[in-house]
């Protein structure tokens, strides 16, 4: 099994194995593939231990991902609440931040908070 930045990778084909590591995306991937000369279409438990190794220090030295790229993005976010921000306001109260619309949708990011009267009651007839 290869081990990239702390993530085991499943054996699927190496373009798509090589997403799971946070802050590595399909374009990204491909990039990474072309400029190391491997195969997108191998599979994550195929490839060469050389491979492997060339593709974790790629990774590991040229990107931020996982774990930094995680710090970082709190440390973005926790920067524009203190600011007091309107996107910074929005993330405190758990609102969208990129001007969706909050009336109908944004149910995920409110909680599914359903506010109708009709809404999440059970019906007369039946049991309870």
């Amino acid at each position: 099994m290869a081990r990239i930045a702390g993530i085991t990778l499943p054996n699927k084909r190496i373009q798509v194995a090589i997403t799971y590591v946070y802050g590595i995306g399909d374009s990204r991937a491909l990039a990474i593939l072309e400029k190391l000369k491997i195969n997108k279409d191998t599979r994550a438990n195929d490839l060469v231990e050389a491979d492997v190794n060339r593709l974790r220090d790629e990774i590991e030295k040229n990107f931020k991902v996982e774990g930094e790229l995680r710090r970082e993005v709190m440390a973005n976010i926790k920067r524009l609440k203190e600011i007091g921000s309107y996107r910074g306001m929005r993330h405190a109260k758990g609102l969208p931040a990129r001007g969706q619309r909050t009336k109908t949708n944004s149910r995920t990011v409110r909680g599914n908070v359903r506010k109708t009267m009709g809404s999440g009651r059970i019906k007369a007839g039946m049991k309870t």
